[in-house]
């Protein structure tokens, strides 16, 4: 055990998290996200919600400030009548460690180049998250 490290982190995720350089994108996954098919670097959060990861990883993790919109989400289906409430909570948690980060909102991108666009990141995370439309992508900043 670490002081002030959120224990939802592992230590795989952890290493991860120092792996990655600047631009690298990793997202955090609900429990639908095929994940294993996309993966360069699979990591399992399974008795955890997405809200838990993302907070705990926001605790670490700098945003990328030279990019417009550091946070990604899905964007919903055109035709499913679906309002994902969950990313207000994500708004929430990320203002909370990086208020800069929201400042152009979200970067909202359609389905299947939401897929594309985890296969070229540098981890994957699949939590146990039920919700849906509740997939992030976050691009790592610099430490200043």
């Amino acid at each position: 055990m670490l002081k002030n490290i959120p224990s939802v982190l592992t230590p795989e995720l952890l290493k991860i998290l120092m792996e990655m350089g600047h631009g690298d994108e990793i997202v955090i996954a609900d429990g639908n996200f095929p994940g294993a098919s996309i993966a360069r670097n699979l990591i399992r959060c399974d008795g955890h919600g997405v809200p838990v990861i993302l907070d705990a990883v926001m605790q670490l993790l700098p945003l990328d400030q030279y990019v417009e919109q550091p946070v990604a989400l899905m964007q919903v289906v055109p035709g499913d009548n679906v309002v994902p409430t969950i990313w207000d909570e994500y708004k929430d948690i990320i203002n909370k460690y990086d208020p800069d980060g929201m400042k152009n909102g979200f970067d909202m991108v359609e389905r299947f180049a939401f897929y594309e666009r985890a296969k070229k990141a540098y981890a994957v995370v699949m939590t146990g998250e039920s919700a849906i439309y509740a997939n992030i992508i976050l691009k790592k900043g610099v430490v200043k």
